[in-house]
């Protein structure tokens, strides 16, 4: 008998991940073949991209909701200008499903958002998926508003996922968002697959996914070039599986902000798998303000990546301060622990590759580096530590700190 105490590898995890996507997906066609399908335009919808269809997309979204059956809801070709929408769940079906041909836009006028948190936001909403479409934040007068240093609004995330549970987005893009492009707070058994998203890099705040406070989210092939992290992964997130990524422009892939509050859930259990990182910030980092917090990050797992010139490829700063304005200059009470890096190979843009600048008061426990080979302008780059304990396995340059 199996010990049940046992944790499943990362390949078995990727196994089951994939047999659940594949089966739900199978599930969702043949639901969604039975079920009745409302196009937007016929509640009133228009594909001018001028006249605000706002009311059109909330009554088809109620009459999906009350049905007891599973619905589609369609939207065509030509562009849809919404305002401000939340889509309420609690709804009589599980099933809903959001095919989009066409093209969301957001009002070009950032003040009518800008101050409203998100976008599109489905809050407790339940068995929801969205496939195809584009949606177009127009968020370039708000990053330009903000470059200047001007007096602008924080700027909406375009799609956030509230509270929700079993949803699937695949094929979408994501253009030119104020700030985060997808957000899933406080979300369960969530699939995305295939996701583009496209903004500037020097577009402030402009994530491309970030999640928080929620748990088996799987984010296979997205494709990400944008002014921030192009995956960030807030505290309370645990079992997240993400594979074949692209990113570049953009801050890479962050653990963290972490530690800002003294009662904040930690990260566990986070696979990053096959990445390519282009002219980006960062490659792989885990980053935490230096103050005190009962937080933590464990069983982290960076596998399979390739760098071209990446200014910091690997990197835990847990004295990040952004522009060091108001750091509060104190040891990080977060503690991190059982983290993986394993063949990763490429260029750094500068001369330390690797930097473990960890918490004095915690420092940085059972870090591992295999099969790691970074050079910087045909050199051998530095490693840094601080506070940080680990092994090397196989070929690893620049060599080793611990």
């Amino acid at each position: 008998m199996a010990n049940p105490t046992t944790k499943p590898s990362p390949l078995s995890l990727l196994v089951l991940h994939t047999l659940y996507f594949l089966s739900y997906s199978l599930f969702l066609h043949s639901t969604l073949a039975k079920s009745t399908t409302f196009n937007v335009v016929d509640f009133g919808a228009n594909p001018d991209g001028q006249t605000d269809s706002t009311e059109a997309f909330l009554s088809v979204w109620n009459k999906a909701c009350d049905s007891a059956k599973p619905v589609g809801i369609y939207v065509p070709q030509g562009q849809f200008l919404l305002s401000k929408v939340t889509f309420t769940g609690q709804c009589n079906n599980n099933a809903i499903s959001i095919t989009i041909d066409g093209t969301l836009v957001a009002p070009s006028d950032y003040n009518v958002i800008g101050n409203a948190g998100y976008w599109l936001n489905f809050n407790q909403v339940s068995g929801v998926s969205i496939h195809g479409g584009v949606l177009d934040g127009q968020g370039t007068y708000l990053w330009d508003c903000k470059n200047l240093g001007q007096t602008c609004p924080l700027g909406a995330t375009t799609l956030g996922f509230s509270n929700s549970d079993n949803i699937v987005i695949t094929g979408l893009t994501s253009l030119n968002s104020q700030m985060f492009h997808v957000v899933f707070n406080g979300c369960h058994t969530v699939k995305v697959h295939g996701l583009t998203v496209k903004a500037a890099g020097n577009s402030p705040n402009t994530d491309g996914i970030h999640v928080q406070f929620s748990s088996d989210v799987t984010i296979l092939k997205p494709r990400i070039r944008t002014g921030d992290d192009c995956i960030s992964v807030g505290p309370g997130t645990k079992n997240l599986w993400i594979e074949d990524v692209a990113c570049g422009p953009g801050h890479g892939i962050s653990i963290g902000s972490l530690g800002w509050d003294l009662r904040e859930p930690g990260v566990k259990n986070v696979t990053v798998k096959t990445a390519t990182f282009s002219k980006t910030q960062n490659g792989f980092r885990i980053k935490s303000w230096g103050r005190a917090s009962n937080g933590f990050v464990k069983d982290v797992h960076f596998e399979h990546a390739i760098m071209t010139d990446v200014q910091n490829p690997i990197v835990i700063d847990q004295n990040y301060c952004p522009y060091y304005k108001d750091c509060p200059s104190q040891a990080s009470g977060v503690k991190v622990s059982d983290v993986s890096y394993k063949d990763i190979h490429g260029t750094s843009a500068t001369k330390v590759a690797v930097k473990f600048d960890c918490s004095s008061k915690h420092p940085c426990k059972r870090i591992r580096l295999e099969d790691v080979k970074l050079t910087y302008k045909s050199q051998t780059p530095q490693a840094l530590c601080k506070h940080a304990a680990g092994t090397a396995f196989g070929v690893v340059q620049p060599e080793s700190c611990f």
